[in-house]
């Protein structure tokens, strides 16, 4: 096995229209210690960040395919969501945010996915026939009041059961807290800035976003190693943006910590 911690904007593979536009695999297959012989067992989102497993030899790839098809492998991300007023959220998002609006501690979403036929490369949620199954357990860890007049923030654990195109995306969005910077299911005009925060900020006309990708990082994964049988996790750290973030929005915006497990 080899693993690799992509950043984001880096395609995994090859894209369908701009066979020229650089990618993970096409990088692996061109460098010398690795070449063609090397596959990726599983893909991420082109704007996700994080943990990419590949297999070096065909029976290695088999073995550990086979536990992402079993759904075997525990999968681990991470995301700051935006924490949407009640009126703006996904109708679906009423069993699951409480009273006063904000995420629980804990919560599971269970949504069936499936292409959205009205707009091609995203995906919708089905409440009849049409749509796959879809689980995602998620646990807020820490909350950010927002700016005044302005949604608040969280950092959120996601765990998902299955491995469906966009399912942290769209499953969050769902519960009224899209993923911060996500121009399928967010909302774009929502930026993370120290100046929101911070008094008496000095540099607004030069100041960029503290986070300006889309704030979604895959963190571990636990399987079975291919030749020894044991259970190994593999981990890659917070991107920099991503603890910048948390640096300073514990500082000037902490709201709590939820109840860890």
């Amino acid at each position: 096995m080899v693993a690799f911690d992509k950043p984001s904007g880096l395609l995994v593979a090859p894209d369908r229209w701009d066979k020229k536009r650089e990618n993970l695999m096409g990088l692996i297959h061109t460098h010398p210690r690795y070449g063609h012989s090397v596959a990726n067992v599983h893909r991420l989102d082109a704007d996700t960040s994080g943990l990419l497993l590949c297999a070096k030899t065909k029976p290695a790839l088999d073995f550990l395919s086979g536990q992402f098809q079993s759904k075997t492998v525990a999968k681990k991300y991470h995301a700051f969501v935006v924490i949407l007023p009640a009126e703006q959220a996904m109708k679906v998002a009423a069993p699951i945010r409480d009273a006063t609006g904000a995420l629980p501690d804990a919560f599971t979403v269970d949504l069936a996915l499936g292409e959205d036929e009205r707009q091609p490369g995203r995906m919708r949620v089905f409440k009849g026939r049409g749509g796959k199954d879809c689980v995602t357990e998620f646990r807020t860890l820490e909350r950010f009041r927002g700016p005044p007049g302005r949604p608040g923030y969280a950092f959120v654990e996601c765990q998902p059961l299955t491995g469906r195109t966009h399912q942290l995306r769209i499953h969050l969005a769902a519960a009224g807290a899209p993923i911060l910077n996500d121009p399928f299911y967010g909302d774009l005009a929502i930026e993370l800035r120290l100046s929101d925060f911070k008094r008496r900020y000095k540099g607004r006309d030069e100041e960029k976003p503290l986070i300006a990708r889309l704030a979604l990082h895959a963190s571990e994964l636990t399987l079975k190693h291919p030749v020894t049988r044991e259970p190994i996790t593999l981990a890659a750290p917070l991107p920099h943006e991503f603890e910048v973030a948390l640096k300073y929005l514990r500082k000037f915006a902490s709201a709590g910590e939820a109840r860890r497990s």
